[in-house]
Parts: structure tokens; C-alpha cells; sequence
């Protein structure tokens, strides 16, 4: 074959197998729970009820706090957080604790933290912690103050949309809380949910000469972080065809009235979250199937839900629901499959010879190298750990490690596109220019650390940067207040 035929064959077959090995191992019980979350979320909850911790109004040492303790607690990957970030940002919250919130949680959540901890180092996992958390409400802070007046037109905005709703109920309250139930039974990685309790052979012949053929089609290789695709991920990615070609007729058009496709729509979600959270292993005799907690989880939560929603949740709110989520999804969904993609077709152009020439230092550019690599090299939650422990034995320096992952879960190139349709193009690049900026700075710091600055001299650095960060936002905000009044009188 022609070598530029060949290259671009390479190209394109690394795209593919890296869009089905995400649509296989993550969308389902991750990003499809945070698409109905975020749908209830929006038709749902009271504005007043965002607005009273996350609003641009709340004082800020409640609202970045919690907003980074809501990340705190979700284990899951940047495209997962992403609708949830559009589900409050839509409600009411500020721009600011919005932009916390999805800075924080894929960064620093508890289970990334552990994991870090465990596989690399206690010493990163609190580096981690420490400095995602400041840097993660400075950033929010700077993105509410440069964006302040289109701050106060989305807050106006969102009062003409939500305004006048009463309390949240309590059917709705916990029909909220069990989606987020069932997105932890699908995300935590815990033994009560991983074990099997039960497991039965289904007679399907030649299941493993199927599997064999996906691996050929779309390597796996673990060190690599290449997932590949099984059987399991194959029947998953036919299932979600379906549930889209079923939203589609069914959902697209939900304000005309209920028919047989939401009904089915709604089934193959169930059926799909059910399958992924089973466990499936090809014999030659047949299907192996093991019935985990995680199955048994997703199973009492479908039944909560479903038993709610038919007696907790009325028409208009059911309607409302499947149309948000199914809106998040036709707005966010189309540019997280480009994005990964593009980003498999640029993971075949680098080398891990690059790493050490690049980022084997702990200086600007190689901390900006870092920052690069979680651009182009981008890793869900927990895979992304064992890949940076790959890097580090290939020679990258841990400073530019702490780099990579503060930026990894931000700064993926579906992210950002994902990012751009919700709160448009210029806010979105603002962002990554801040979490870019603010991910080289903690590499250089925590990189001086272990290059034997003491740890007095480093709190020095992040003390005098962050007071200097605080004066400048202070500064900026007081010039604010006063040109406030003559804005007014203009107008």
C-alpha cells in the first residue's frame, strides 16, 4: 500500500477505535445518567433552589466552596461533568462557582484523589488536592469578574425563563437523587458493586472468535491506554444506536404527546444501563454472564425511578425532563464524538520518546508540555492515572506529571468544543487559557517541591501568587463598583 495511503488508513483507524472504545467502556453508565441528571436538573429544580449556593448574588465563601464540594463527591470523567455543569450554569448559577464546579470535579474528586494516591504518590494526590481546589475557585473568581456583565444578563435571562416556580417537590427532590444514585452505582469502583454474586453461560457459539476480532479491529493494550472494544462494548455501542433512533421519533417531538417510541426510547435506556453494569466474558462454549452488585444497584434504581416517575412526577414534568435531557444531548453529544475522534487520530501521530526529550524537566516548557499532552492525549477518569504512571516511568518529571493531570480532565479537546456550545466560544477559550496557565504554574510549584525547594519556600510561592491574585481581583472589582453607577445612569 502507498505509505501516505497507509498513514492516513492509520489515522483514521486510530479515530475509530478510539470512538468505539469510549461509546463501549464510558458513555453508558456515565455520560447517559448525566444527561437525564442534567435534564431534571433544568425542569426540575426551582431557580431560587441553584441560586441560593451557586448564584453570582451568593457571598463567595459559600458559593466556591460548594461548588467544589458538589465536584468533591463525583467520581467521574470531564465529558460526564460537562452536561451537569450545562444543567446549573442554565438554572441560575453564576458563571463564576459554575466554572468551579467544572474545574474541581473531575480534577480532584475523591476517587481520582485515592487512586492517584495509591498508584503514584501520597505527595501528588494532596499536591493535587490542595491546588486544584485553589487554583479551581481562582479561576472562577476570574472568569465572574471579566465576564461580570454577561454574568447579570444570564441571571436576568434565567428569571424570565424560571422565574415564579415554587418549591421543589419532594417526588422530584428524590427522583434527583436516585439519577445520581445510579450514576455512583455506575461509576464507583468499590468490591460491594464490582463482585459477582451469580453468573450463568448463555450457548451463543463462536462469542470468542467475535472478541478475538474486535481486538484485532481495535487493539487493547493497557499500557498504552488502548481500551479496545468486546463483546460487551459491541452490543453496548448497537444499543445505543438504537436508543438514539428511538429518542429521535420519540423525544424529538415530545410537546405533541407521549407515543410508542418515548415508551421504547425509555426501555432500551434501561435495557442499555442494565447490560453495561453486567459482567460478560466469551468462552468457547458460550456467553459468560455475571451478575455484579453494580446490576443489582442500576436494577433498584431503575425500579425507584420508574415507580416515581409514574407517581411522583406529573405529564408536564415528565415531558419536561425527557426534553431537556434529550436537548442536552442533541447539543452536547454530536461534538464529544468529534472531539474523541480527532484526538485518537492525534494520539497515532506521538511518541512516548517525546515525553522525556519534552518533559523530562521541570521548566516552563516542559510543564507546558504536560499541559499539551492532556490536550491531545486525553484519558477518562482512573485510566488516566495509570497512563500518567507511564509516563512517569518513560522518564516524564512530576512536576510536569501534576501538569498533565490538573489538565487532562479540563483542557480535552471534546471538552473544550463541548464547553463552547454551552457557554459560547469566547468564555470557553478564556477558560482554557486560565486552567492552562494556572496547570503550568502548579507543575512549576510542586515540581520545585521535589526538586528540593523546602516546603516553606514553595508556600511562600503559592502564598505570595495568590495574594497577588487576590489584590488583582479585589482591584478589578472595586473599579467595577465605581463605573457600576455611571453605567446605569448611561443606560
Amino acid at each position: 500500500m502507498n505509505p501516505i495511503l497507509q498513514f492516513l488508513v492509520n489515522l483514521f483507524q486510530g479515530g475509530l477505535g478510539n470512538l468505539a472504545a469510549y461509546l463501549a467502556a464510558h458513555v453508558l453508565l456515565c455520560l447517559l445518567p448525566a444527561f437525564y441528571i442534567a435534564g431534571a436538573m433544568t425542569a426540575l429544580i426551582p431557580k431560587e433552589s441553584v441560586t441560593r449556593f451557586l448564584g453570582r448574588n451568593t457571598p463567595k465563601f459559600i458559593a466556591y466552596p460548594a461548588a467544589a464540594l458538589a465536584g468533591s463527591v463525583l467520581a467521574v470523567c470531564s465529558c460526564t461533568i460537562v452536561p451537569l455543569f450545562a444543567g446549573i450554569y442554565k438554572k441560575g448559577a453564576g458563571i463564576g462557582p459554575a466554572i468551579t464546579f467544572l474545574f474541581f470535579a473531575p480534577a480532584a474528586n475523591i476517587l481520582a484523589l485515592v487512586y492517584t494516591g495509591g498508584v503514584i504518590g501520597v505527595d501528588l494526590a494532596f499536591a493535587r488536592l490542595f491546588l486544584s481546589l485553589a487554583f479551581g475557585i481562582g479561576i472562577g473568581l476570574i472568569m465572574a469578574l471579566i465576564f461580570r456583565k454577561a454574568d447579570i444578563a444570564h441571571d436576568k435571562a434565567t428569571d424570565a425563563l424560571f422565574a415564579g416556580q415554587g418549591h421543589m417537590k419532594r417526588a422530584a427532590l428524590a427522583f434527583l437523587l436516585i439519577l445520581v444514585v445510579l450514576l455512583l452505582a455506575g461509576t464507583f469502583k468499590i468490591g460491594l458493586l464490582t463482585n459477582s454474586y451469580a453468573q450463568v453461560t448463555l450457548p451463543i457459539a463462536g462469542m470468542d472468535r467475535f472478541q478475538e476480532a474486535l481486538y484485532r479491529l481495535v487493539p487493547y493494550d493497557a499500557s498504552k491506554g488502548q481500551e479496545g472494544v468486546t463483546a460487551q462494548g459491541a452490543i453496548l455501542i448497537g444499543l445505543l444506536l438504537l436508543i438514539g433512533l428511538a429518542s429521535w421519533r420519540g423525544i424529538d417531538k415530545i410537546y405533541e404527546g407521549f407515543n410508542a417510541w418515548t415508551w421504547l426510547a425509555l426501555g432500551l435506556v434501561s435495557l442499555t444501563l442494565l447490560t453495561a453494569a453486567l459482567g460478560m466474558t466469551p468462552r468457547p462454549d458460550g456467553l459468560e454472564i455475571q451478575f455484579t452488585g453494580r446490576f443489582f444497584g442500576v436494577l433498584l434504581a431503575l425500579a425507584a425511578l420508574a415507580g416515581l416517575m409514574a407517581r411522583g412526577l406529573d405529564e408536564d414534568e415528565r415531558r419536561d425532563w425527557l426534553w431537556e435531557s434529550w436537548r442536552f444531548i442533541k447539543q452536547i453529544f454530536p461534538l464529544l464524538v468529534v472531539g474523541v475522534f480527532v484526538v485518537g487520530m492525534l494520539r497515532v501521530l506521538i511518541r512516548p520518546e517525546w515525553i522525556e526529550a519534552l518533559a523530562g524537566h521541570n521548566t516552563l516548557l516542559g510543564n507546558l508540555a504536560g499541559v499539551l499532552f492532556g490536550v491531545f492525549m486525553y484519558f477518562p477518569t482512573l485510566v488516566e492515572v495509570p497512563i500518567a504512571n507511564m509516563f512517569l516511568s518513560l522518564g516524564m518529571h512530576r512536576g510536569p506529571l501534576l501538569a498533565y493531570l490538573m489538565a487532562d480532565p479540563e483542557l480535552s479537546l471534546q471538552s473544550i468544543l463541548m464547553i463552547s456550545a454551552i457557554i459560547g466560544r469566547l468564555k470557553a477559550w478564556v477558560y482554557v487559557f486560565w486552567v492552562a496557565l494556572f496547570s503550568t504554574l502548579a507543575g512549576l510549584i510542586y515540581g520545585a517541591w521535589v526538586d528540593g525547594a523546602s516546603l516553606g519556600l514553595v508556600a511562600l510561592y503559592l502564598a505570595a501568587f495568590l495574594a497577588l491574585l487576590t489584590a488583582a481581583l479585589w482591584w478589578v472589582s472595586r473599579n467595577q463598583k465605581k463605573t457600576a453607577p455611571a453605567e446605569v445612569a448611561a443606560d
